[in-house]
């Protein structure tokens, strides 16, 4: 099992609610959206992003692929990027300046490492919200055969106080307020738009260890996300 930061979450959320969240005029799939409750690298996931005509919410695999890479397997790699040097790095830094979306999530998975052989999942959330969005960065990417494939990233930064007790990185949570800021990128220049990668409040946020059921990617159910006792961290 290899597991990252971030490298799995949840969503559970209904069309109208992403529309309503994210301005958005479209929502890819809106009929056959249900529950995810492990949602890993690889898969298919929705991200909110402007495009010529509106914004819109839509499918992308998650691991970005750039458009210069030879082989699309080099997503694996890059399903999170340090908000503190994107703008720097080959594989973001085109992203960074010119397709930045947000992927909505109702909460997020982290490991704490309890000693040299056990981690301890636990399921964080933002107080009050049903789904929030993490800034991200999307790509194109053609095969030879000029067969497309658009991929994402989620951006992490420095730890809140809460999260700093799981993991030295959390990614990024944008307050409402600023999710037209990010995604604007004829106003918002890469620069600027990294004034807004930073710590989401601790005190906004909740955390509760649950089982070992959502390391396998394949699990899914409520029971991910279900709080667990000292006797059952590890069932």
């Amino acid at each position: 099992m290899l597991i990252c930061m971030c490298g799995r979450y949840q969503l559970k959320t209904e069309a109208g609610r992403l529309a309503e969240l994210f301005h958005a005029l479209h929502v890819e799939g809106a009929d056959l959206l249900v529950p995810r409750y492990n949602i890993a690298p690889g898969s298919p996931v929705l991200i909110a992003r402007d495009t010529p005509t509106g914004r819109r919410v839509e499918h992308v695999r998650w691991g970005l692929v750039p458009g210069w890479a030879d082989d699309p397997k080099i997503g694996y790699k890059l399903i999170n990027a340090r908000s503190e040097t994107a703008a720097q790095k080959p594989g973001f830094r085109g992203a960074m300046k010119y397709r930045r979306c947000i992927v909505p999530v109702s909460g997020f998975y982290e490991w704490k490492k309890i000693n040299t052989k056990t981690k301890q999942p636990h399921h964080i959330t933002v107080q009050g919200a049903d789904v929030f969005g993490l800034a991200g960065l999307w790509e194109l990417w053609q095969d030879p055969a000029g067969n497309e494939l658009e991929t994402c990233a989620i951006l992490t930064c420095a730890p809140n106080e809460m999260m700093a007790d799981l993991h030295d990185r959390m990614p990024v949570i944008l307050a409402p307020e600023v999710y037209d800021a990010w995604l604007d990128t004829d106003q918002q220049d890469a620069t600027k738009a990294a004034r807004l990668l930073k710590p989401f409040p601790a005190e906004k946020m909740s955390a509760w260890p649950v089982s070992t059921y959502v390391n396998k990617a394949g699990n899914e159910g409520e029971k991910c996300i279900e709080p667990v006792g000292q006797q059952g961290l590890f069932g």
